[in-house]
């Protein structure tokens, strides 16, 4: 299918702009309250991008879950064509956005989800484990206060991603140390936006042209069919590889550590549900589906370009235009969770859409839910009175981030 073009004046009649600022609040852990206002007076607003492009932000469960779930006629790897409105400036390269494109086209697909999807050898339940553990051995002889951030959120997440992939655990502190510049939002592209990108792709590249021998994880896979004569399918490059592999670590790291720190925030402020997991741990899978519905790591909506005129609610999408899910406000939807606004583990069913829907649901669904799993328990477990060094409002949100994430989080036990 070729690529929308952008609709012209005639085709878009005025349409009023919401009456709330675009991008909303970049603070994590409060619901902004324009999502219930649009919900209720507007779920489908014009909003005006960083760019200056106008898009519709959609707020209700519903038509959310239509948007992420209709493939046919909704796009992701189309905000990346040329001449498309955008969210924000591509300061990253365009196969960057369309990893899971580049990986279907190929097809690559069950290969990556069986990489992140559940396992008893590398990156295992027990892995992860005994990972948390370390890392929490060198928080106690540290002692308090530390920063959960650098200390344990994002060296456990890099380490879990790069066993999947197959990277030396030791270099993966190093490409976290430049990992939110590969994440910023801008209005436009600026000198070496991509420059986080070229290093660490380059760095990959080397590792897909490593010898076999020294290879594993998912990057010995891909390898072995790109070497494969009997393989059905796409040729596969090593460009390719090291892009998709660059994607998978970033897209997986970033994720699961911003997460992490939304969790620890969260069950700080419910010590009565801590307690309780504490002395029932079974609970814990379930509580992570609550955290994951009510925590805001998301930030500033999943984008999607329409390949057709589609109506979303009250509203006739044009073909072209740039349609902006906002998570918060489907997982805050009155309509679809019972008093979303209350933190509640015992909530049964939870269909979030933490990990989008449809085509582009998240494939590292399962393996992070186990990730927080066992984080958080071994969290709860070893430093029982675990809670902030600082008042909530005291802490500072990084803006200019495709994830409302804080600059650190520090912590006493």
């Amino acid at each position: 299918m070729s690529s929308p073009t952008v609709p012209s004046p005639e085709v878009c009649p005025a349409v009023p702009y919401a009456p709330v600022e675009w991008p909303l609040s970049r603070r994590g852990d409060v619901v902004p309250p324009e999502c219930a206002l649009l919900r209720e007076q507007s779920p489908v607003a014009r909003v005006r991008t960083l760019t200056g492009d106008d898009a519709w932000l959609v707020t209700s469960y519903a038509l959310a879950r239509q948007v992420l779930d209709d493939g046919e006629h909704f796009s992701l790897r189309a905000t990346a064509a040329d001449n498309m409105p955008r969210q924000y400036a591509l300061t990253i390269p365009p196969e960057v956005v369309n990893t899971m494109g580049n990986v279907n086209s190929a097809g690559l697909h069950q290969e990556v989800l069986r990489a992140f999807g559940p396992r008893s050898g590398p990156a295992s339940a027990e892995w992860m484990r005994a990972l948390a553990h370390e890392l929490i051995d060198s928080l106690v002889e540290e002692g308090p206060p530390v920063d959960l951030r650098t200390r344990f959120a994002e060296p456990y997440s890099a380490g879990m991603v790069c066993e999947v992939l197959g990277l030396p655990h030791e270099d993966g502190r190093r490409l976290m140390a430049g990992l939110d510049l590969g994440f910023v939002t801008s209005p436009a592209v600026f000198d070496g936006c991509t420059a986080n990108w070229d290093k660490d792709y380059a760095y990959v590249l080397r590792q897909v042209r490593a010898d076999r021998d020294t290879q594993r994880g998912l990057i010995l896979r891909l390898c072995e069919l790109r070497d494969d004569p009997t393989r059905d399918g796409g040729a596969l490059t090593d460009e390719m590889l090291a892009a998709v592999v660059t994607s998978l670590f970033g897209a997986g790291a970033m994720s699961t550590y911003v997460f992490l720190l939304h969790a620890v925030l969260t069950l700080v402020q419910h010590p009565e549900t801590m307690r309780r997991l504490r002395e029932q741990p079974e609970l814990m899978p379930r509580a992570v589906e609550e955290l994951m519905r009510s925590t805001l790591s998301i930030g500033d909506g999943l984008p999607r370009i329409a390949l057709a005129d589609v109506q979303v609610g009250d509203v006739l999408v044009r073909s072209g235009e740039l349609v902006l899910v906002c998570v918060e406000g489907a997982n805050f939807d009155p309509a679809q969770f019972d008093a979303p606004e209350r933190f509640d583990i015992d909530r049964s069913p939870n269909p979030h859409l933490s990990f989008g829907a449809g085509s582009h649901f998240c494939p590292a669904s399962l393996i992070s839910r186990v990730h927080a799993a066992e984080a958080l328990t071994a969290l709860l477990d070893r430093l029982p009175a675990l809670r902030l060094a600082l008042p909530a409002d005291q802490l500072v949100w990084r803006t200019g981030n495709i994830k409302r994430v804080p600059e650190r989080l520090h912590v006493l036990w």
